[in-house]
Formats: C-alpha cells, sequence, structure tokens
C-alpha cells in the first residue's frame, strides 16, 4: 500500500501551512509526511508507523529528501506514543485503513495495511488521539470512503472533535463519491462542502483542479 491516488490528494490538500508540529499516523513509506515537509517549509514532521518493513523505507526515504532534518519517524503503535505522552501537535493527518469487511490478504503486511482498523487501529484510538494531543486550535485531517467517514465521524463527535470541512473525491463530476477528506476541529461549525472530480468527463484526462494541486509532487502531469 505505497501510494495512490486519493492519499496525493490528501497530501496536496491538508491545510498544515502555518503548522509548526505536525503528525503523520500510519505513514507507511513516508508519502503524506514528506508532502507535508514540501509544502511547509518550517514545521517539524513527525510519522508514527508499526510496520517494521514499511518504516525502514520511510526512514530511507525521508533521509533521502531535502527536508530530513525536519522528518521524525516512530517505529511504534500509536498507543506507545500516546503513552510517551508527546508535545502538542498543530496538524494531524491520517489515511486511515478501512477494509474493514473485505477479503484478507495472503500478504501479512498488505492485510495489516488494509485492516487494522480492525486490528491495531481503530476509529475511535484515533479519535481520542487526536482530542489528546492537538493544540487548542489544532486540526485533524482523515482520508476515508463515505461510509467509514460516517462511522469515524460519530467516533470523533463522542471526543469532542467535529467536521469543519469536507473534500468530496469522485472520479469525475458525476460519478458516485470515492472519498471524503474532512478536517476537524474542537468547535461545531458549519461544514464548508467541496466536490472535487479527477478526471474531465468523458476522458482519462486529470482536471485543472487536480494538475493544479497535484503539479508540485507528480514528476509527468
Amino acid at each position: 500500500m505505497k501510494v495512490c491516488t486519493d492519499a496525493c490528494v490528501l497530501g496536496a490538500v491538508a491545510a498544515v501551512a502555518g503548522a509548526a508540529r505536525i503528525l503523520d499516523i500510519g505513514t507507511g513509506t513516508g508519502l503524506l509526511a514528506l508532502m507535508a515537509a514540501q509544502r511547509n517549509p518550517t514545521a517539524t514532521i513527525e510519522a508514527v508507523e508499526l510496520d517494521e518493513a514499511a518504516a525502514a523505507q520511510a526512514v530511507a526515504n525521508f533521509a533521502a529528501s531535502p527536508w530530513a532534518a525536519r522528518l521524525y519517524l516512530h517505529a511504534q503503535p500509536l498507543a506507545q506514543l500516546a503513552a510517551a505522552c508527546p508535545r502538542p501537535f498543530d496538524h494531524i493527518i491520517c489515511n486511515p485503513p478501512f477494509f474493514r469487511h473485505a477479503l484478507r490478504s495472503p500478504d501479512a503486511r498488505r492485510t495489516t495495511a488494509r485492516h487494522a482498523a480492525n486490528d491495531t487501529l481503530s476509529f475511535a484510538e484515533l479519535a481520542r488521539f487526536a482530542a489528546d494531543f492537538l493544540t487548542p486550535p489544532g486540526r485533524l485531517t482523515v482520508l476515508l470512503p463515505p461510509p467509514e467517514m460516517q462511522e469515524f465521524e460519530r467516533e470523533a463527535a463522542a471526543m469532542g472533535l467535529f467536521p469543519a470541512t469536507r473534500l468530496v473525491l469522485r472520479h469525475r463530476a458525476t460519478s458516485k463519491p470515492l472519498r471524503h477528506i474532512v478536517e476537524f476541529g474542537r468547535q461545531p461549525i458549519s461544514v464548508q462542502k467541496q466536490d472535487l472530480p479527477l478526471h474531465e468527463p468523458d476522458s482519462e484526462t486529470y482536471t485543472s483542479w487536480f494538475r493544479e494541486r497535484l503539479g508540485p509532487f507528480y514528476l509527468a502531469l
């Protein structure tokens, strides 16, 4: 589960500007942490990854990047990081596991990446950590399919975190919603919603919106 389009969109749109401390939960090979470092030239970015192979690759990717001095990897479960009582974060980003009822892969690492919401990282644990370790004005940005996002929003509300913005990803403008990217804060407010089609109608051409936001990260677009 190294790189996918919707995760790249999350990394490109999460409102990390102005954040001094950013945390990427379940960083995998470091994609979102690296994108945050590229977009915010002064932030310290920490990342959590429990899979040893993925964590090792993230460390290598961090070291090979221009932002190595600002990137830190915690190769441990989120619960261990919470037990260490880290300093609060200004922004937390997460593309959590969500294949909660799908068939499991024979590849154990791929299964963890896909199913850990049931096994090693529950939605309740993610919401609780964010509520405990975000600064008062801090933000949590999460990417999930619509049904799973509804479930996560219930868990977040129980922890005092409420949607502030909602980006609805679609393949095309007329397609059904593919993913929701929701930014959460501590105050219940009117949610700003935006539809984001990835492709032009009847074409595989990326929309101008996609090209503008992903251009700084894609080698060819």
